[in-house]
């Protein structure tokens, strides 16, 4: 179907924070007979309006009419963007795979749009000054990371949260590289540019806010939304995309233009994830939790989600899980009966690292939950050098040659964990060292299998409360 350009003029809500460089596939299971969603009277947008992971719709009496219809009628095709602005994705992006998770489970086909390209030009929304450009080596090497990152959650929402009883739509992963690198500037401008008014663009308030600034605007800035109305052109045409979804600072790029030769395209807007101060949670303010594992662990993202204050709780259940409503009423209910069991705090940060890390990831992060906090030999035992590595990021790991008679002076010197001489030995002697979670204040004491080597050959040395040194023995 011919598709008008014009129609499309600036619109589609900008790749909410990270993409892939290379062109990617992935089909997890085949499109087969489409079911309607299962949520009452208003369907799908109902339900998720109640959960709150919908927020806004353009254009809004449309959206709010035919939509719904729409969606009701046959799968349709929605779309969300990422530029790989770092390694990683975070939790602030969750969100919006989430979103895509909700549609694919109704049946609907997902495209997660990775911004290889778009991602060197630098999206100017709720920015004060231009980003820090990227080279092609920075994004492709970013693009991996972020490849992992949805991969491994669709897989873990099929294998782990999807109802087996409805078929899933399909999943494309793709890198709007693709189809920019074959195209010059001059042939993409004559093609594509002549359809952009230059009013409606420089109305949009992410234009305005920066001609205003001290710094004002590049030129290149200003072309991003001209690249992310074409994605959107661009997936209409091949993929019969007409739905995408963005995080609520993106609404004015989806307001830019909708109609596509008579029919009508939507955006759906996905609130912004703060913090209890209101800062948003995303790697730009400092406090990002990632999805990959090498840079937040699935222990330290359990924690994240443990640790959230009790007004959060319910609200973080209907967003980040798919339990249902009443699932999480009753959740509610039981932790206001008893706060101290933390029952909803548990099983928010159980359903969050299982569809982030899969079931393993959750174990491990239970696993790391006792040794840290519960001073469990056992869990000791049980873990793994990465998990050890994970659970004490800034202590030093080091591989000792594990020699008869071996003593707890020995180990704590060769680990460069006391100072040499009679002050080392006067800590030990006073009780400052502790071994597999146990107080040693024998310097000469010889160390034992399962007491000061553990089963995994793992020792866990802690030095006053806080320097910690893990030791893995190699035998004779």
């Amino acid at each position: 179907m011919a598709v008008s350009m014009l129609g499309f003029c600036c619109c589609v809500s900008r790749h909410a924070s990270c993409s892939l460089l290379r062109r990617a596939r992935l089909f997890l299971t085949p499109g087969s007979k489409f079911h309607r969603s299962a949520a009452a009277p208003g369907g799908l947008l109902l339900s998720l309006h109640k959960r709150g992971v919908l927020k806004d719709s353009f254009p809004e009496n449309a959206a709010q009419d035919q939509l719904p219809r729409l969606l009701q009628s046959a799968p349709q095709t929605v779309y969300c963007g990422f530029d790989p602005t770092a390694d990683s994705l975070h939790v602030g992006n969750l969100l919006a795979i989430i979103g895509l998770l909700h549609f694919r489970s109704a049946g609907h086909n997902v495209v997660a749009l990775l911004g290889g390209a778009t991602a060197q030009i630098g999206d100017p929304s709720g920015k004060t000054s231009e980003r820090e450009r990227l080279s092609a080596d920075v994004v492709e090497e970013n693009t991996r990371g972020i490849r992992e990152s949805i991969q491994r959650i669709f897989i873990n929402h099929e294998a782990l949260f999807h109802d087996r009883s409805w078929p899933l739509g399909t999943v494309n992963v793709l890198n709007n590289r693709s189809w920019y690198k074959s195209r010059g500037v001059v042939d993409f401008l004559s093609e594509t540019g002549r359809h952009f008014r230059m009013g409606t663009m420089l109305s949009r308030h992410s234009v305005q806010s920066r001609l205003r600034s001290a710094d004002g605007m590049s030129l290149t800035e200003f072309t991003y939304q001209v690249f992310q109305a074409y994605d959107f052109y661009h997936l209409h045409q091949i993929y019969g995309c007409r739905i995408q979804l963005g995080g609520t600072d993106q609404l004015g790029n989806l307001m830019s233009g909708h109609e596509v030769k008579g029919e009508e395209v939507y955006g759906l807007t996905i609130p912004l994830v703060t913090s209890t101060t209101g800062d948003k949670l995303g790697k730009t303010a400092g406090n990002a939790v990632w999805l990959n594992r090498d840079k937040t662990s699935p222990f330290q993202l359990y924690q994240f989600f443990l640790r959230q204050p009790d007004a959060s709780v319910e609200r973080y259940l209907k967003l980040f899980t798919f339990l249902p409503l009443v699932e999480v009423e009753t959740l509610m209910e039981q932790q206001r009966e008893d706060p101290s069991k933390r029952l909803a705090h548990k099983r928010l940060a159980a359903e969050v690292t299982k569809l982030v890390h899969g079931k393993e990831g959750l174990e491990s992060a239970k696993r790391c939950t006792n040794a840290l906090y519960h001073s469990s030999i056992q869990a000791l035992a049980q873990m793994s050098d990465e998990e050890l590595q994970e659970l004490f990021r800034e202590a030093p790991f080091q591989e000792m040659l594990l020699e008869p008679g071996t003593t707890v002076l020995d180990v704590c010197r060769k680990a460069s964990a006391i100072p040499d001489g009679p002050k080392g030995y006067r800590m030990i002697s006073e009780g400052a060292v502790w071994i597999n979670h146990k107080r040693e204040d024998k310097p000469e004491q010889v160390l034992i299998p399962n007491i000061h080597i553990l089963s995994n050959g793992l020792t866990l040395l802690r030095v006053g409360k806080k320097n910690f040194h893990i030791v893995k023995w190699l035998s004779l």
